[in-house]
């Protein structure tokens, strides 16, 4: 499962209101190579899933994501900051070992 905080659902929708999308678009998590610390997440509103897409709904959204980028955000819990040392948005990740300093990338 992969979890959406309040303060992400509250961003989501005013972001995807602002985008004029309607309600078929949902949130796509997408772990790729790069970032400081080896891994780094990637998240965009979608509104087509492919064949091999985990799907998952919380707080009244849905998030989807590959299958590979699934084994790394297991259990993970999409988040969102603001202000002073405010971040946007990150994932509060029990499987990442090692994370760097603007909470954009990880290690597992």
């Amino acid at each position: 499962m992969i979890y959406i905080a309040d303060s992400a659902k509250e961003k989501i929708l005013k972001l995807r209101n602002d985008a004029k999308l309607d309600d078929s678009h949902f949130i796509r998590a997408v772990v790729t190579s790069g970032g400081c610390s080896g891994l780094s997440y990637k998240i965009e509103f979608d509104n087509k899933q492919l064949p091999n897409d985990q799907v998952f709904e919380d707080n009244d959204l849905k998030i989807v994501t590959d299958l590979k980028s699934f084994l790394y955000l297991f259990d993970s819990k999409l988040e969102f900051s603001s202000g002073l040392e405010g971040k946007g948005f990150y994932f509060q990740n029990p499987n990442a070992s090692r994370t760097c300093g603007c909470g954009e990338s990880f290690s597992v």
